[in-house]
């Protein structure tokens, strides 16, 4: 099973307006809880015990005043800084060290999910060798990354979409190999100046790699005021299991 897990916490947050101008938004409640607590009781509920943290320089000490050690939350955990906004996949590659050469879980820190992480890395663990990501039938697919499935394989995974082939979004929950290092000091830029998530797990794809999990329940980011009001109203209503 799965042993190192890795939130990403960082991003301006800038869509949530006057909310995130003196916090980060990973920082704000989702139901009785800060944001970030979300994540970490996901991975620390699957029985994940080491768990690393990357954020940005403006407001990494207010996460270490928050969270400690881990020890407060059954964890150890380590932080390392993202210098500059450069994308999902930079930030990522700052795990490496923290990784020591084994598979991890990354969750996306304004991720809010209804069903446990567990049955998500018993699937995986059925292919060591595979990345894995986690999909959600969405009615706004064009907002995210989309999968198009065949059978039981990822075909094709496009970045907002005009025209989406499928109603499957790519959530913010993924698995990766130790190779997936490898892979990101291979990526170029995209027009947004970062390196993209989206072609990590492109690369997996190509490499007959990739699998894949049906998300059930609610699932929702909460980096629009929209999405945070509905993570709220679907936390409270039904409580996440963690």
């Amino acid at each position: 099973m799965v042993q190192r897990g890795v939130i990403l916490a960082g991003g301006k947050g800038t869509r949530l307006g006057e909310l995130t101008k003196v916090t980060n938004k990973h920082l704000l409640p989702v139901g009785a809880i800060p944001m970030v607590y979300h994540p970490l009781k996901k991975m620390t509920g699957a029985g994940i015990r080491d768990i690393l943290l990357v954020s940005g320089t403006e407001h990494m000490g207010d996460f270490v005043e928050l969270l400690g050690s881990g020890a407060a939350h059954g964890c150890s955990l380590t932080y390392r800084v993202q210098d500059e906004a450069g994308g999902i996949a930079q930030a990522l590659g700052l795990a490496e060290l923290f990784c020591k050469g084994e598979r991890m879980v990354v969750i996306l820190g304004d991720n809010i999910f209804h069903m446990p992480l567990r049955p998500v890395l018993e699937q995986a663990e059925k292919h060591p060798n595979y990345a894995w990501v986690g999909l959600k039938q969405v009615p706004d697919p064009g907002r995210y990354g989309v999968a198009e499935l065949k059978g039981h394989r990822v075909v094709s995974i496009e970045e907002k979409p005009a025209k989406p082939k499928s109603e499957f979004a790519v959530v913010g929950i993924y698995i990766y190999p130790p190779d997936v290092f490898d892979v990101i000091r291979t990526l170029k830029p995209s027009q947004r100046g970062e390196l993209e998530i989206s072609d990590v797990n492109r690369y997996y794809m190509e490499q007959d790699r990739l699998g894949y999990t049906i998300f059930d329940g609610y699932w929702t980011d909460a980096g629009t005021l929209d999405s945070l009001f509905y993570a709220n109203q679907m936390v409270r209503e039904n409580p996440p299991v963690f």
